[in-house]
């Protein structure tokens, strides 16, 4: 066996490339939609078997509106060792039936199908790594812990609760997501996201006979989103967008309600604290109208900061070993990496090579794929 755990990983996946590719395919023909629960069934089944078959204990937390995720630990592991967490999701965007136009297959090195990419490639590469550590007997002395929710595609809206918890207790997370570009870049920062509604009231009246009675609700949002957007700052990468606005009831009644929804985009903790606080500063200008904020989701960036560099660095040592060349990126969509790096070291991209997330043309490089696994395992071996 290489001395590199990293190297003999790289070894044992030549011996189960045959059955890595059809593992995957098993998952992508398992259709899993987020707003599906019970189409989940299937993909859950096929991970918690596998799961049980690298030596974990596994554990269905049950959604209420979700298909519920899953939680697999080390036998025993009562929180006195240190542990490290893998995240992935088996939900998928894609409705039920896709398959028939979207079928599961190979070309020129390519494994095509929905889901395939993001991120199903990515839990298959988190379990074989896993695998290859336990039949090589490679142990770095951290337990591994698992989770694999059923809403990221949603925002992880039950699930998010669960994912800080283990953050908080875990000394370092890998997120399976996939690597960014045909290069395969690591994503070391993740755009922080912020989501807000802004209700205006007004006043009332008949727009011919009375106008002046009257407050209108959509001139003052109107004067709003002028002050939203003056937020922006294109020069430090933050973004807002006024997505969605409604008001009124009849082109001749003075507007009495109107609303918008926003979303904002920011690279770092200063710049979210910053616009929230102007948003929640927005103060109406339209006499007789008033603003009501709500902050309907808030999810931080994943900074380069220096634990999270610490990981990145790691990274480069394993590729180094096995003569990879690995490139770190950026996004500017969030995932659960943006929540665990608030509380643990963070490396995110650990997934797929590929492209077309959410696209027709979804597949994975089969070939980088397997490399990662032995990247991903490397990582998992360091003490």
């Amino acid at each position: 066996m290489s001395g590199s755990p990293a190297r003999a990983v790289q070894e044992r996946m030549d011996e189960l490339r045959p059955e890595f590719i059809d593992f995957i395919r098993q998952l992508v023909l398992e259709e899993s939609p987020s707003t599906d629960p019970e189409s989940q069934r299937g993909i859950r089944a096929l991970l918690e078997s596998a799961l049980r078959d690298v030596g974990l204990d596994v554990e269905h937390i049950p959604g209420r509106r979700t298909g519920g995720h899953l939680l697999a630990r080390s036998p025993g592991d009562g929180g006195g060792e240190r542990r490290q967490l893998l995240i992935g999701h088996m939900d998928t965007v894609w409705p039920i039936g896709t398959l028939r136009e979207m079928p599961v297959r190979t070309s020129n090195g390519r494994l095509y199908g929905p889901g395939v990419f993001d991120m199903k490639a990515g839990l298959a590469m988190g379990l074989f790594a896993l695998r290859c550590l336990r039949d090589l007997g490679l142990d770095a002395g951290v337990a591994p812990i698992f989770f694999i929710n059923s809403d990221e595609e949603i925002g992880s809206p039950e699930s998010e609760p669960l994912i800080v918890h283990w953050a908080r207790r875990v000394s370092r997370a890998f997120v399976l997501e996939p690597a960014l570009g045909e290069t395969g870049r690591l994503k070391t920062r993740r755009k922080g996201i912020g989501q807000y509604t802004v209700d205006v009231a007004g006043r009332s009246s008949h727009a011919g006979l009375a106008p002046e009675e009257g407050a209108s609700a959509i001139l003052q949002l109107a004067h709003s989103i002028r002050d939203i957007d003056r937020l922006a700052d294109p020069d430090c990468g933050t973004t807002m967008n006024v997505g969605i606005i409604r008001g009124g009831s009849r082109p001749n009644v003075v507007a009495p309600n109107a609303s918008a929804e926003v979303d904002v985009r920011v690279w770092s903790a200063a710049e979210a604290e910053r616009i929230r606080a102007g948003m929640f500063g927005l103060e109406p200008t339209v006499p007789g109208t008033t603003i009501s904020l709500t902050e309907v989701a808030a999810r931080g960036p994943l900074e380069r900061t220096p634990r999270n560099v610490g990981l990145w660095e790691r990274a480069l040592l394993v590729a180094g070993e096995l003569d990879l060349d690995l490139e770190e990126g950026s996004a500017g969509g969030g995932s659960d990496g943006n929540l665990t790096s608030q509380h643990t070291a963070t490396l995110d991209g650990l997934g797929a090579v590929g492209d077309g997330a959410h696209a027709v043309h979804e597949f994975v490089h089969v070939d980088r794929v397997i490399e990662r696994v032995a990247l991903l395992a490397g990582l998992l071996a360091a003490p």
